[in-house]
């Protein structure tokens, strides 16, 4: 590494953790101010309010870290312009993609870090933090939650297993209700091929009700359909729902496997899958968004400029990642195309003016 390396890398990473400091203290303080209340109402204790705020630092890293190196990148070049720096190092033949060398080396080394972070610290630290909130912190008892590949819930003497929920129209498919006895035992089982909540209550569609107990055998009927007593509440598959966004992207796909082998469309949580790996490298792609700034002489207003050009290029490239990755979701883009569209878009927009600019 070179000495000019050293320079700009040392100047971009003092920025970086200015940024990444500034929005996670404001993401906390939001946090705080939101939930704290509502933990103090439920009875927490101030020890695990605390520990759920700090598994919630992953969560919170991996939500700035994007915007964080895109404004550090800008402020960094504001202030090499403010001080003629990059004049300086052009007038000595340096091409602006050498003097962007290290932010864009540092860039792709947040994007792996950003990477291990949503692979293997992320799920982790959500489930520790969904057990805190619902158990220590709110008393809770069971909910909804992914178990190999399938939504399981447990509802005083019954079993709800459901392959799939749609949240758009409140719907669960691939239903299997055990009812269980006095001793835990089965004793009855149902069959049905969806679950509509309406008004409070689930009421199972097509269902095949089996009944054990009667000693030998089973006595099976038919009905087109079932009211149940779940306790089970839309809530509930929200969070679950959530679950999805922040599993792994080994146990995304062991579930949208799950889903194709039961006939189900998985285009929804293969989008999430792709995005898992296409999402940490939105900070590569924002290191070279912000390039062509580079070729601006501005001497004046280096801060304002930084501020501002983040605040419109971070609120474009999101709104049109979030409209692609729904396209994705939704099945009408491929969920490769979708996870990776805004990141090739916007880093082909940055390379090409960038080249532009240099030439």
């Amino acid at each position: 590494m070179t000495t000019l390396d050293r320079y700009i890398a040392v100047a971009w990473l003092r920025m970086l953790t200015l940024c990444m400091g500034g929005f996670v203290s404001l993401y906390l303080a939001i946090d705080l101010v939101e939930k704290i209340p509502r933990f103090l109402r439920a009875g927490g204790l101030s020890g695990d309010i605390a520990l759920y705020f700090l598994f919630k630092l992953p969560e919170m890293f991996s939500r700035t870290a994007s915007f964080s190196v895109l404004m550090a990148t800008l402020l960094t070049i504001g202030t090499l312009s403010r001080d003629s720096e990059i004049v300086a190092m052009r007038s000595c033949g340096i091409s602006l993609l050498r003097i962007f060398r290290p932010m864009a080396a540092l860039g792709l080394l947040v994007s792996f870090l950003l990477l291990f972070n949503a692979e293997f610290l992320l799920p982790y630290s959500y489930e520790q933090t969904e057990y805190i909130e619902r158990i220590s912190i709110k008393k809770g008892t069971g909910r909804a939650y992914f178990k190999r590949n399938n939504i399981w819930f447990r509802s005083s003497s019954m079993i709800l297993q459901a392959q799939l929920f749609e949240p758009q129209t409140s719907t669960l498919k691939g239903i299997i209700i055990w009812t269980l006895g006095d001793t835990m035992t089965p004793v009855g089982r149902i069959d049905a091929d969806t679950a509509l909540f309406n008004k409070g209550r689930w009421t199972l569609q097509k269902a095949v009700i089996k009944d054990f107990s009667g000693g030998r055998g089973y006595t099976e009927k038919s009905v087109s359909e079932l009211d149940v007593p779940l306790t089970l509440m839309i809530d509930d598959l929200r969070v679950l729902d959530n679950d999805a966004d922040n599993m792994s992207f080994k146990k995304l796909k062991q579930y949208a496997d799950n889903l194709k082998s039961g006939g189900y469309p998985a285009y929804r949580y293969l989008t999430m899958m792709h995005s898992k790996l296409a999402a940490p490298f939105s900070t590569l792609v924002m290191v070279i968004l912000v390039i062509p700034f580079a070729a601006r002489n501005n001497r004046s207003g280096g801060v304002a400029m930084g501020v501002g050009a983040s605040v419109a290029i971070g609120f474009i490239y999101f709104v049109s990642n979030a409209i692609i990755i729904s396209y994705g979701r939704s099945g009408v883009l491929t969920p490769v195309v979708a996870a990776w569209g805004a990141n090739i878009l916007f880093m082909s927009v940055g390379i090409a003016i960038s080249l532009k600019k240099g030439d």
